[in-house]
């Protein structure tokens, strides 16, 4: 064999290591993003299923289909572009837009607290107004649908900024960047509509399984453990919108010099985890947490009358309404 044909291969063996250690390096920047996005894919989870209420067994899986396919098409065709875009000739803009993005969260988190403790005589929120009778099917699963993708598409949209914050601190490369973006993006949505699906279903398969003598408990058990679970679902996918929301404003703060927020919980949490030295750890996690979801609820309850008094009446002068 040449030398030249052995160093070729040596070249190519080399390029196959960087190459697999790229792969590495992206799929743990991919996974530490997804994690920090947690707190929007549980509550993405959670109101889901309220999209298929009022409609026939046999439509419900269809639905959040589509409902999916409209929430990778949010963020592989329109989000990823803007967020690479960005990142190239503003890469200053992404720390407000990311805290304006955990304004929101806040906002949302603290309006269903609000909601949960002072129903409201009538219900806005997403796919929770049953269908009127007499109504097209076909229509009102359209719209029911196109109001889906629209709320995803804000969701979404807080997805792609926290992923594009984390890669932009890890990485300068434009393709990493954006591997990692279609990476975190199409394993989320797998992941949340997977679920929505299960979720949806859970209460036919739990009649099913109550048919059987063997299977029956557990059938029965399904059936009237789902409105539960649906209920936890929601109040923790509320704790971690106001967590996630509270701790991105919290590190949006320190990098623009204020400090005292973010420093009052650090010392908070280490000394709570020292005074239970065998679960320091997992103690200081959760004061951190809960300090930034404290932050969270104050913010957002703040904002409620804000966006009620001023940005909605503003947004409806605009349309005309």
């Amino acid at each position: 064999m040449s030398t030249g044909l052995i160093a070729l291969l040596d070249d190519v063996v080399g390029l196959a290591k960087v190459a697999a250690a790229s792969l590495d390096d992206a799929a743990a920047q991919a996974t530490k993003a997804g994690a920090k996005a947690a707190g929007i894919v549980v509550d993405d989870a959670a109101v889901t299923p309220r999209y298929v209420v009022g409609f026939t067994a046999d439509r419900e899986l269809p639905i959040i289909a589509k409902i999916a396919a409209g929430s990778l098409k949010n963020k592989l065709l329109y989000l990823m572009p803007a967020a690479l875009l960005l990142s190239l000739v503003a890469p200053w803009a992404i720390t407000p837009l990311l805290m304006a993005g955990g304004a929101f969260l806040c906002y949302e988190g603290a309006e269903k607290a609000y909601e949960a403790l002072w129903p409201h005589a009538e219900h806005h929120g997403p796919g929770g107004i049953l269908p009127e009778p007499g109504v097209d099917a076909k229509r009102l699963e359209d719209e029911k649908v196109r109001g889906a993708i629209q709320t995803d598409l804000i969701l979404s949209a807080e997805i792609m900024a926290i992923t594009l914050s984390t890669v932009a601190a890890e990485t300068s490369s434009f393709w990493s960047q954006a591997l990692i973006l279609a990476v975190v993006g199409t394993g989320i949505t797998l992941v949340v509509y997977g679920a929505v699906a299960l979720i949806v279903k859970a209460d036919d398969a739990g009649v099913a399984l109550a048919r059987h003598p063997l299977t029956g408990p557990i059938g029965r058990a399904l059936v009237f453990g789902m409105p539960y679970f649906l209920k936890l679902l929601s109040v923790v996918g509320t704790a971690a919108m106001l967590w996630v929301g509270g701790g991105i404003i919290i590190h949006g703060l320190e990098e623009f010099g204020v400090t005292a927020p973010g420093h009052a919980i650090h010392d908070a949490a280490v000394a709570a985890g020292h005074a239970v030295p065998a679960l320091g750890g997992l103690v200081e996690w959760f004061v951190s947490a809960a300090a930034a979801g404290v932050f969270g609820l104050a913010l957002g309850a703040l904002l409620i009358p804000l966006v009620h008094k001023a940005a909605l009446p503003a947004l409806a002068k605009l349309r005309g309404q």
